[in-house]
């Protein structure tokens, strides 16, 4: 056995706390190097009577390790606990003191989980197990209210420029909800409405006033009672990390320079203030000089922030915060941030902008989920024309659902597009089986979906602004068929608890193949999504020994012949198949 390939941290991912009672285990081995993995626990004031072997579970691989999990319920909320390892007649101990070819005598030299303190256990709200999001971008969506449009508003439906303004609005929104309903969303996202000069409005200019052009206080207000009467959430976006040039503070500091009682809420290295594309004397979200970042550090800076969130929670009654820029700003604010929500609202839900790897985020003291950019980047990879590799494919989710906890697994905001990247359409080369494979991936997969505004009628587009198109609300131009697909899966999804809170696990993903097969299961039902990811009519088969499956759109019965489950599958076709345990 490759000792050098074990891993285990008694600590984030590794160990944590899933609930009151229970508490998972992982560790990690070379792939297809060990057979068993064994956890050995027991109360260190009384090991020989509160000892405990849990058999671990090979739960996910990737290209170079396999990784194991156990639950654990400790009688007395506290446990050590060491790992034995098994290859052919070969046994390992390995516990925080190191490696053992004999069982180490415990609990000596163990891993301890010292208590299970239910203060400390992340709790995402339980609503967005369930959720079903959509993204919408108010200027694109739907004009509810022409007289408040800005000066040179294009016709709706023109190709849009990183300039244009097309007149849509809160109202408009209010007037789509049934529309929202129909496809069977359940939460909406909304890109910042407060007042700033852009279309995109992520320059903020005033964080406590709707921008005339989408409406005003009241309106959201409508908005949000409108929507909860409907069962939709709201969700808004806060462009904390960065202000708009001409939010007050900051042109106080560009006229009074270091003695603007605002001068420490930037990072500005010298002064006058310089606003200079490309060179200007402070601290900006990239290189854009109309864009300076707050010191979030400064506690003047938090209390004002802090209260701009704590203001539309209470105001308006939005149910969380989609944070813009998130890991540009400082652990110690998000972890205020998160109190000062959590007090108002216990249930708000805290999406922060993170593009890649987000555990620093995600250990229960900062965000509940993020945007799961590099679940949409695998997922987008795999099912766009090319040359697929199943295994390769498997490797890559895997790893990405082995970097968190279970319950942020369960929450996390997955998407296949957004306002920042081209439309999931275009990625998939236009070809709508394509694309109904992907959509039918991430509305099976574990986690929090999100549909960004018009995918689900064809809308296409590459990055900004081209993926930024008004709203197509034509019903002759619309893709109704992928609407009623969208609105099929999203309804498979609510019906069955399964596909929301369920474990996921590959079932087959082999290298050098182009076909998938997966799970999702627990205690009372079992699914698995059958995937032809080939432009040629495949049969894929895998072990079963159940014979009570049925195809879960259509209700028939599906049996295995000799054990084996084999599913013909057309080009770029699927099968969803269910049973109840």
């Amino acid at each position: 056995m490759q000792l050098e390939c074990f891993y285990h941290s008694p600590r984030s991912n590794w160990a944590y706390s899933y609930d009151r009672d229970t508490f998972h285990l992982r560790v990690r081995t070379k792939k297809n190097d060990v057979d068993q993995v064994v956890a050995v626990t027991g109360d260190k004031y009384d090991w020989e009577r509160l000892h405990r072997d849990c058999p671990m579970e090979k739960i996910a691989s990737d290209k170079l390790f396999d990784y194991w999990e156990c639950e654990v319920k400790p009688e007395r909320k506290r446990f050590s606990y060491g790992f034995r390892m098994a290859s052919g007649d070969d046994r390992v101990w390995m516990i925080e003191s190191g490696f053992f070819t004999e069982e180490p005598c415990p609990p000596g030299g163990y891993y301890e989980m010292p208590f299970i303190h239910e203060i400390d256990i992340f709790r995402p709200p339980e609503w967005t197990k369930s959720a079903v999001f959509y993204q919408i971008m108010p200027d694109r969506f739907m004009n509810g209210d022409p007289s408040n449009d800005p000066p040179g508003v294009l016709p709706w439906g023109e190709t849009p420029t990183r300039e244009s303004h097309f007149g849509g609005d809160l109202q408009g929104i209010i007037d789509r909800l049934d529309y929202l309903t129909e496809l069977g969303v359940t939460a909406v996202y909304l890109t910042p409405v407060f007042e700033a000069p852009s279309n995109h409005k992520y320059d903020t200019v005033d964080y406590r006033k709707v921008d005339p052009h989408f409406g005003d206080t009241a309106t959201l207000k409508r908005l949000v009672d409108a929507a909860h009467a409907k069962g939709l959430r709201i969700v808004l976006d806060a462009v904390f990390n960065h202000t708009s040039v001409d939010f007050p503070p900051f042109k106080d500091v560009v006229l009074k320079g270091e003695k603007s009682k605002f001068a420490k809420w930037y990072h500005i290295y010298d002064f006058p203030v310089r606003i200079e594309e490309g060179n200007p004397n402070y601290d900006t979200f990239g290189f854009f000089a109309q864009m300076p970042k707050l010191n979030t550090a400064n506690p003047e800076v938090k209390n004002y922030l802090f209260g701009v969130a704590e203001y539309w929670l209470k105001e308006v009654g939005i149910d969380g915060w989609r944070l813009d820029v998130a890991n540009e700003i400082d652990h110690a604010f998000w972890r205020d941030f998160r109190r000062t929500v959590k007090n108002v609202n216990p249930e708000a839900y805290i999406i922060g902008e993170v593009w890649s790897d987000s555990l620093r985020w995600l250990l229960g003291d900062q965000f509940d989920s993020v945007m799961n950019y590099p679940f949409a980047d695998r997922v987008n990879g795999f099912f766009s024309p090319g040359e697929p590799d199943a295994g390769d494919f498997a490797d890559k989710i895997n790893s990405v659902l082995m970097r968190y906890p279970q319950q942020t697994n369960e929450v996390v905001f997955n998407m296949l597009s957004s306002h920042d990247t081209p439309r999931i359409l275009t990625m998939m080369g236009g070809d709508k089986r394509r694309l109904k494979l992907a959509i039918v991936f991430l509305l099976t997969y574990i986690g929090t979906p999100c549909i960004f505004y018009g995918d689900e009628v064809g809308l296409v587009g590459e990055g900004d602004p081209d993926c930024r198109k008004c709203m197509e609300w034509d019903p002759d131009r619309q893709d109704r068929e992928l609407f009623d697909f969208y609105r099929l899966l999203i309804d498979l999804r609510k019906s069955h608890q399964v596909l929301r809170s369920g474990r996921f696990r590959f079932l087959k993903a082999e290298a050098g193949d182009n076909a998938v097969v997966y799970e999702r299961i627990d205690e009372r039902e079992h699914f698995t999504i059958w995937m032809n990811n080939s432009e040629n009519e495949a049969v894929l088969a895998h072990p079963m020994i159940a014979e009570d499956w049925i195809d879960a759109l259509s209700g028939e019965p599906v049996r295995p012949e000799d054990g084996v489950m084999r599913i013909r599958l057309e080009p770029l076709g699927y099968r969803i198949l269910s049973r109840t345990i």
